[in-house]
Formats: structure tokens, C-alpha cells, sequence
């Protein structure tokens, strides 16, 4: 990857070790601002783990992890809009309930930008969320994200359950609406739905990145896709 003039993150030689079991292994890499990075591998080889050490979830065993030249902290959370794996939201609540949350709790939330996702993703505000199925609710956690003004968004897995007639809308939806010289990292084993939008990769397999590189020069350098790479490297 090129020189980080602008980095937003950096991953200092990262060790996370779980009840004796290494997890991650000498993870190093930079995010610089206006970057759309790929997280790619196959679950369970450390993705996830990497974006709770970036969002202060878990600390790191080993090595360090800076935002902005700082270890994430309350700081860090300002800037950073992140997208869980797992549901976080209360299905005892409505949609109305939830974005009057998120516009109380996020200085950077922008509710008519949600409003207007809501519409056209057919998300009735009234709805409670406990009506609604699994693919609904990702789809209502990535407009929460991506309707704030963030520096950085962190998407674990955005497009898991939603049906593939939707992901192409979905891409385009977050295309359209981080804000401008933001970030943007997506951890994903989807290759071919998000490589459209990527600007630089990084491969983990089994806790340590194996290749990191820029988008186009990977499709050169192999003369394939990244989808391809990837399944040729994780032999898929």
C-alpha cells in the first residue's frame, strides 16, 4: 500500500492471545483517510478480533493500536461509527424510538439522512423491531451507522442476511453516504459483492495478514479478480 501521510489507524505489531491460544499474530497495517479497505478472510481467522481491538472492545496483548495517534478510548468513539457482527439494539423499542436515541446519543447523527434510507429501504418508522426479521434489523443497524458524519466507519459482515437483490442497493447506500475524506473498513468473506468498491485489501488468514495491497494493483499484478485472488490464496 502506498505511503500513510494522512493515517487515521495504525496496528503496531499486534499480538492477542485467548486462555493460551494465539489468535492474532504480529498484525501491522495503516488506514489512511478517504479509504475504502477490505477486511477479507474466511470467519473465525481473526477478523472480528482485529475490529474489537480497533473499537476498544479488547485490548491487545502485545503491540499497540492508535486512532488518530491515541489508543481507542472515548475519543476514539466519537469518530468511529461502528457496525457489529451481532445485533446491539433494543427490540423492545420502534424505529422512531431508535433514531430519536441515536440523534440524542451522537452529536455527528444526521436523521434525515436515516429518514430517507428508512424510505427507500421500506423500513416503516412505527415498526417495532421485534416485528421485524434479521435481515430488516442489519439493514436498520447500517443506516444507524451510516447515517453519522464519522471519520472512520467499521462494518463487520454488513451484507450477511441480506438477500442478494438488496446488497448492490446496500453498497451503493454506503457509496453515497460516508462523509467525504472519511474511512471505511469492511470485513466481509462476501469478495465479489464489495470489490467493486474497494480501494485497498488486506487478507488475514489464521490471525496474521498474509497480503496487503491496493485493489488495482492486485487485479493487475494477478490479472484476475480480487474474489478470484482470494479464493485461489484460501483455495475456496
Amino acid at each position: 500500500m502506498e505511503e500513510y501521510k494522512n493515517g487515521l489507524v495504525e496496528f503496531k505489531n499486534v499480538y492477542k492471545v485467548f486462555d493460551q491460544k494465539e489468535i492474532l499474530h504480529d498484525i501491522s497495517f495503516k488506514i489512511n483517510k478517504g479509504k475504502i479497505i477490505g477486511l477479507l478472510g474466511k470467519n473465525g481467522m481473526g477478523k472480528s478480533t482485529i475490529i474489537k481491538l480497533l473499537n476498544g472492545l479488547l485490548t491487545p496483548t502485545s503491540g499497540e493500536v492508535l486512532i488518530n495517534n491515541n489508543k481507542p478510548g472515548i475519543e476514539s468513539k466519537k469518530i468511529i461509527s461502528y457496525l457489529p457482527e451481532r445485533s446491539y439494539l433494543d427490540k423492545s423499542m420502534s424505529i422512531n424510538e431508535i433514531l430519536t436515541f441515536f440523534s440524542e446519543f451522537y452529536k455527528d447523527f444526521n436523521i434525515a439522512t436515516a429518514r430517507k434510507l428508512l424510505y427507500d429501504l421500506n423500513l416503516d418508522e412505527t415498526t417495532n423491531l421485534n416485528k421485524m426479521s434479521k435481515g430488516m434489523l442489519e439493514k436498520l443497524q447500517l443506516i444507524l451507522v451510516m447515517s453519522r458524519e464519522a471519520d472512520l466507519y467499521v462494518l463487520d459482515e454488513p451484507l450477511g442476511g441480506v438477500d442478494p437483490a438488496t446488497r448492490d442497493y446496500i453498497l451503493d447506500t454506503i457509496l453515497s453516504n460516508f462523509k467525504e475524506g472519511s474511512s471505511i473498513l469492511i470485513s466481509t468473506h462476501l469478495i465479489s459483492d464489495i470489490e467493486r468498491i474497494l480501494d485497498d485489501v488486506i487478507f488475514v488468514d489464521h490471525g496474521k495478514i498474509i497480503l496487503s495491497k491496493s485493489a488495482d494493483e492486485l487485479r493487475s499484478e494477478y490479472n484476475m479478480s480480487i474474489d478470484e485472488i482470494f479464493r485461489r490464496m484460501f483455495k475456496c
